[in-house]
C-alpha cells in the first residue's frame, strides 16, 4: 500500500472521529437496509457493535503503515467472523456500505481520490481477511 493511499485514508478518517458514534450507527442502518439478510447475524441493540466497528476501523487505519503488526488482529477477526456465518460475499457488502458511509460522513471531502484510496485499502485488507477466514474454516 502506498504512502499516498495511507495518508488519504488516515486524513479522511480523522475527519470522522468527531462523529464516530454516528458513523457506526449510519453504517449498520445502511447495511441492514441494503442487505437485510445479514440483520439476523447481529444483536437487536446494534449500538455496542457500531462502537466496535469504529474502534476496529481506527485500529486498522492507524496501523496502515505497520500492516505486519496489525494483520494478526485482522486475521483473528476474520476467523471469529466464521462463527457468525460470515461468507465471502459479505465482505463486498461491507465494502460497499463502508464507502457509502464515508461519503455521507465526509460530504465534499469524499473526493474520487479519497474513494480510490479507501477502495484500495479495503480491497487489500478484505482479501487478507477472506484468506484467513478460509484457512480458519479448514482448520
Amino acid at each position: 500500500m502506498t504512502d499516498k493511499i495511507v495518508s488519504l485514508v488516515q486524513k479522511s478518517f480523522r475527519k470522522l472521529v468527531p462523529i464516530a458514534d454516528q458513523v457506526g450507527t449510519m453504517f449498520y442502518a445502511r447495511l441492514f437496509e441494503t442487505y437485510p439478510e445479514v440483520r439476523p447475524m447481529f444483536a437487536e441493540d446494534i449500538a455496542p457493535q457500531a462502537k466496535k466497528l469504529v474502534q476496529m476501523l481506527a485500529l486498522v487505519v492507524n496501523g496502515l503503515h505497520r500492516l505486519d503488526e496489525i494483520m494478526p488482529a485482522v486475521e483473528q477477526l476474520a476467523r471469529r467472523h466464521n462463527d457468525y456465518g460470515v461468507v465471502e460475499a459479505h465482505y463486498c457488502a461491507v465494502g460497499e456500505t463502508l464507502l457509502w458511509t464515508l461519503q455521507q460522513g465526509l460530504g465534499d471531502d469524499f473526493t474520487p481520490e479519497v474513494e480510490a484510496a479507501w477502495t484500495d485499502a479495503y480491497g487489500l485488507l478484505s482479501a487478507k481477511m477472506i484468506a484467513a477466514a478460509k484457512e480458519g474454516a479448514v482448520a
